[in-house]
């Protein structure tokens, strides 16, 4: 007897159109429910007003509640981490960023570039310093590698660390720092004698300061700093000691665009579901607008980008977990998923009209953060020559 015959077709879901959630087992579903929760309570009742005034208030107390709820540090294993597994830090970063960007990024910054960065490179010293508080939210921790003149081209920094005796003296700047005036603890790359080497920096350390970037238009829900780092004294054992070179860095932020590669659809299902409901309640011509074949076309075709985007998303953290994933394959789903999650948002601002612009809805605030995420861990091109180089075998990067 078929599957067909022997019991019925389960009921069309317009949330979930393909039935993902059934890829997806009892913990997953408890921890995605968790943070959605959190992000309805703590986030959503505030985040207009806060994107609108350029602030996110009472940053350290943020942090302590996620801390709460194990999403700091949620993939790695030990010193306090939760760990779980790639596809459930996945679905905690959706659902983050379907509250806003900012949010997000404050938890994929603390956990999967200055928390990674220390968890896989550092001393055992380094890792019971710091990871405990870290994964607690009592300790946010930023991460230093782009500068003001090289973004995409790291291996130009001019920060450097010198020796002096047996310590280190670094001296140089880091631009667009999540975190950064608010971190107690920073992870700086900088080019050494030996090559590039990650550093941890306590940010009370002299020489060290962290201006704070203002007058932006996007992640405006978002600490955003410099980083500047003059003649800062660090002891020998600041250095992390188990990596040197650029494969530090960009390792973690493979870890970040992984997260970026979910997140991207958390953004883009909000604007969705918004450009829903609108479209079932706005008349026009004396009858919803969702009722004419042009907007159905549109959210025919945002659904479905949607929805491949979080099956892209869900392969890849299968993938993840089972140590197969590849750099390239995380390029392939950062390029895509936040190219598509814009686009859904764009398309979603035409639906609601005028209105699309009003922060009353979530759409333009989500259409003007992912203008950040499309090019923050690695702009469309370069994610661009890293998949044409797997392609061709050729490096267009020299």
């Amino acid at each position: 007897m078929s599957a067909s015959a022997r019991s019925p077709l389960p009921p069309f879901d317009p949330a979930d159109p393909l039935g993902i959630d059934d890829l997806l087992d009892p913990e997953d579903l408890a921890i995605r429910d968790t943070v959605r929760t959190w992000a309805a309570d703590r986030v959503l009742p505030h985040i207009a007003d806060w994107y609108e005034k350029g602030e996110l208030p009472d940053v350290r107390g943020l942090a302590r509640e996620l801390g709460g709820i194990g999403a700091l540090g949620m993939s790695l294993e030990g010193y306090g981490c939760a760990g779980a597994s790639a596809v459930q830090y996945g679905l905690a970063c959706l659902e983050l960023e379907a509250a806003d960007s900012g949010i997000r990024s404050l938890v994929s910054v603390q956990g999967s570039l200055a928390m990674y960065a220390i968890h896989r490179f550092g001393s055992e010293e380094q890792k019971q310093r710091w990871l405990p508080g870290m994964a607690a939210g009592e300790i946010i921790g930023c991460f230093g590698l782009t500068e003001p003149d090289h973004g995409s081209d790291p291996a130009s920094m001019r920060t450097h660390a010198k020796k002096d005796g047996t310590d280190w003296i670094l001296t140089g700047r880091k631009m667009w720092i999540t975190n950064g005036s608010v971190a107690g603890v920073a992870v700086v790359w900088a080019q050494t004698d030996e090559g590039v080497r990650g550093f941890v920096v306590p940010t009370d350390a002299p020489g060290f300061s962290a201006p704070e970037i203002r007058h932006k238009w996007s992640l405006r829900a978002s600490v955003t700093s410099e980083l500047v780092l003059d003649e800062v004294r660090l002891p020998a054992d600041a250095a992390l000691p188990e990596v040197v070179g650029l494969k530090g860095p960009l390792s973690c932020l493979s870890h970040a665009r992984y997260g970026i590669v979910w997140g991207a659809m958390g953004a883009a299902r909000s604007s969705f579901e918004a450009a829903v409901e609108y479209a079932k309640t706005r008349e026009q011509f004396g009858r919803p607008i969702g009722g004419f074949q042009l907007t159905q076309a549109k959210l025919a075709d945002m659904a479905l980008e949607l929805h491949k985007g979080i099956l892209l998303a869900h392969h890849l953290g299968r993938r993840m977990d089972a140590g197969r994933l590849r750099p390239e394959q995380i390029s392939f789903g950062k390029l895509n998923n936040t190219r598509e999650a814009i686009e859904i948002c764009r398309t979603a601002r035409t639906i609601l009209g005028a209105n699309g612009i009003s922060l009353e809805y979530p759409v333009m605030r989500h259409a003007t953060n992912l203008e950040s995420v499309l090019t923050y861990e690695g702009t469309v091109e370069m994610h661009q020559l890293v998949l044409g180089k797997a392609l061709t075998g050729l490096d267009a990067f020299r």
